[in-house]
């Protein structure tokens, strides 16, 4: 974030006024500008199964539009938000090497302020029929921020726990628990790296059940708020973390890391933003038959995916055809099928016909796979600012 920070101070105030293509009523004209291009699709890559859907859509782009897509594999947004920076920041208004991106958070909330989006386009896509896009809908707001329409969702998140219920029948469904269990239980569990957004996500779901007030972390975290609300969270944090796996020493890389450690018997709890991914494991023969996904009792953190387009994306309407497709609800139907992603729908079930509603009912269960109803209240996320800050304050606190 540092480096985005400096990149985003060396853009020319005039840049920020530089005018988007004009929105394009007629979508046929779109499909014709499209047809030919190849969309440079920065999303992260650390999950397989997401790869594979993205390179499926890509494979549906070209033959139902003849657009091609080439999925640049991230290891973390910033490397794309920083790409578009440096590019803007040198000049060069046309001719993006970034297309679309997978972006959530502080990343779109940089750009957006910054005025390096494409957009409004949401509007424009003919499938944004079937969103919920009313003020405060998940679709419309992106970590309390306003999307207005300068960012496509595509894909529904939300925060679980994975436990090995062979091991660890009754785990805790609190953060406190969580913490009294590991005290007894040391070197039973983990989190990957809060540099990591699966990391900085279990420390956003601790503060939201500990803080005094939730409702300040839906503004901006400035000194003062910061400290009122996370006295307690760091109280917490310093009594859980020396019973983590390593004597919290040293935390997993990521996610994948974190449920090997599951699956090879050194932990008994680990974490997912992804409710069916525990389902899609077993099914691969990753995780033991006996794992299972939980949610704290007071509900558990929630988001939409999005994608946007940088204002000097080379291929925008191509990004704007891949951006529709992603939201076509047999699209959105596949996408949900455990046997091939399990991220549930952004659609709005109410928009929908009697075939989608079908293709939805559909779909094949697993006994890993939480019901929509297991999975408790969803809780809001906090402004962007939060993460930044726990992040490196955690990182501070953790170094050597």
């Amino acid at each position: 974030m540092r480096i985005i920070a400096r990149l985003a101070a060396l853009v020319l105030p005039a840049l920020a006024l530089i005018a988007a293509a004009p929105a394009r009523a007629d979508w046929q004209s779109v499909l014709d500008a499209a047809r030919g291009q190849t969309v440079y699709w920065h999303a992260w890559g650390g999950d397989q199964r997401t790869n594979d859907f993205i390179a499926w859509v890509g494979t549906e782009a070209m033959a139902r539009h003849g657009v091609a897509v080439a999925q640049v594999k991230l290891t973390d947004t910033a490397e794309a938000v920083t790409r578009v920076l440096a590019e803007v920041s040198a000049g060069q208004t046309e001719g993006g090497a970034v297309d679309l991106i997978w972006i959530n958070g502080p990343n779109f909330l940089t750009m957006k302020e910054k005025g390096l989006l494409h957009g409004p386009f949401v509007q424009d896509l003919p499938n944004a029929r079937f969103l919920d896009l009313s003020p405060g809908a998940a679709a419309a707001t992106d970590f309390t921020v306003p999307v207005e329409g300068m960012e496509s969702p595509w894909r529904l998140a939300k925060f679980v726990l994975i436990h090995d219920a062979a091991r660890l029948p009754d785990p805790p469904r609190s953060m406190r628990a969580l913490a009294g269990w590991a005290a007894v239980n040391p070197g039973r569990m983990t989190h990957p790296d809060a540099s990591n957004f699966m990391g900085a996500t279990f420390l956003k779901q601790a503060l939201i059940e500990l803080a005094p007030d939730p409702s300040i972390l839906q503004r901006p975290a400035d000194d003062a708020a910061y400290a009122a609300a996370t006295g307690d969270f760091w109280a917490w944090y310093d009594a859980l973390r020396p019973n983590l796996w390593r004597g919290g020493r040293s935390f997993p890389e990521n996610q994948s890391v974190q449920e090997q450690l599951l699956a090879d018997g050194e932990i008994d709890i680990a974490m997912s933003f992804d409710p069916a991914s525990t389902a899609a494991q077993i099914a691969q023969g990753l995780l033991p038959e006996t794992a299972r996904v939980f949610v704290p009792e007071i509900g558990a953190l929630g988001n939409v995916s999005f994608v946007a387009i940088p204002i000097n994306a080379a291929n925008r309407a191509g990004a704007m055809v891949v951006a529709n497709l992603l939201l076509d609800p047999a699209v959105q139907a596949r996408m949900q099928d455990i046997t091939v992603l399990g991220s549930y729908s952004v659609l709005d079930p109410a928009r929908l016909d009697d075939a989608a509603r079908a293709a939805f009912a559909g779909l094949p269960t697993a006994p890993a796979l939480p019901a929509l109803q297991d999975l408790g209240p969803t809780l809001i996320e906090p402004h962007p600012s939060w993460m930044t800050r726990l992040a490196e304050d955690w990182a501070r606190r953790a170094a050597p």
